[in-house]
């Protein structure tokens, strides 16, 4: 098959290097420079190009921000069968556009990135396909996703949006209050350390992503459970309430445990 990347950032390149050996791969990346360490593909600077090549997919893999203005800059040079095709982490308006292009396409979330996760082992990584859009797209990407051993889930767009907002805005908020409130530690401890590396790893996200999420129609209701939770273990602090301590302990080394034990299974 012949497949066209849009981007050539951590995950375009992901993408480009995953799929070039079983098919003819074109990268579209208007900075030459990203371009340099990608290999076994066809690279395009010029939108003529990708008009020529003819894909018969296309794989968007732009930042958030530029999700959709990437495929109207090259909808135009791209075949009219083309299967059009998004891993964007965010999927707001992207059900709307899809509809209102006529074209067939196909919507995934790897749940992983190069940030954190370990690209050569993704047993224990998550992939999320969207239930609307191509039926021959879904199974690509479900062969694709077969393949690299990742869990594989079917949501629509707006279970997808839903489940974004309790997995990725809760550690993302946890993360900007530690990082808003920690201090220069000469001699950190291990804990701090790890929360440390973790923030530095979110930080590192584009900050478009990081609003998306956060703006995120579902996300308010996450975060305004993490205030009420932080209200209720500041009642406990101060009134030193050692039995409420134990109490909300208990609770939340249960949570931990049920969400472990899904994992498992």
């Amino acid at each position: 098959m012949k497949i066209l990347i849009l981007g050539a950032g951590k995950m375009g390149s992901f993408f480009i290097d995953l799929l070039s050996f079983d098919h003819e791969v074109g990268v579209y990346e208007k900075d030459p420079k990203r371009m340099r360490f990608t290999y076994n593909c066809q690279r395009f600077t010029a939108l003529d190009e990708i008009r020529e090549f003819s894909p018969e997919l296309c794989i968007n893999a732009a930042t958030v921000k530029y999700t959709i203005p990437a495929f109207n800059e090259v909808m135009d040079y791209l075949p009219k069968n083309c299967i059009l095709s998004d891993i964007a982490s965010v999927k707001t308006g992207l059900k709307e556009f899809y509809e209102s292009t006529g074209r067939r396409y196909v919507s995934t979330h790897p749940m992983f990135g190069p940030t954190f996760a370990n690209l050569n082992q993704l047993s224990e990584e998550n992939a999320i396909i969207i239930s609307e859009g191509d039926y021959m797209g879904r199974c690509f990407f479900k062969d694709l996703y077969s393949k690299l051993d990742l869990n594989i889930y079917e949501y629509t767009f707006e279970e997808h949006d839903k489940t974004v907002a309790y997995s990725l805005s809760i550690p993302f908020v946890s993360t900007f209050v530690f990082s808003a409130v920690m201090k220069h530690q000469d001699a950190p401890g291990t804990t701090f350390k790890r929360h440390l590396r973790i923030a530095k790893g979110v930080l590192n996200e584009d900050d478009y992503l990081l609003q998306e999420v956060l703006f995120n129609p579902y996300t308010h209701d996450q975060v305004d459970q993490i205030r009420k939770e932080l209200k209720e273990l500041l009642e406990i602090i101060d009134n030193k309430d050692a039995k409420g301590m134990k109490a909300y302990l208990t609770k939340i080394r249960n949570n931990v445990k049920r969400d472990v034990e899904a994992l498992k299974s």
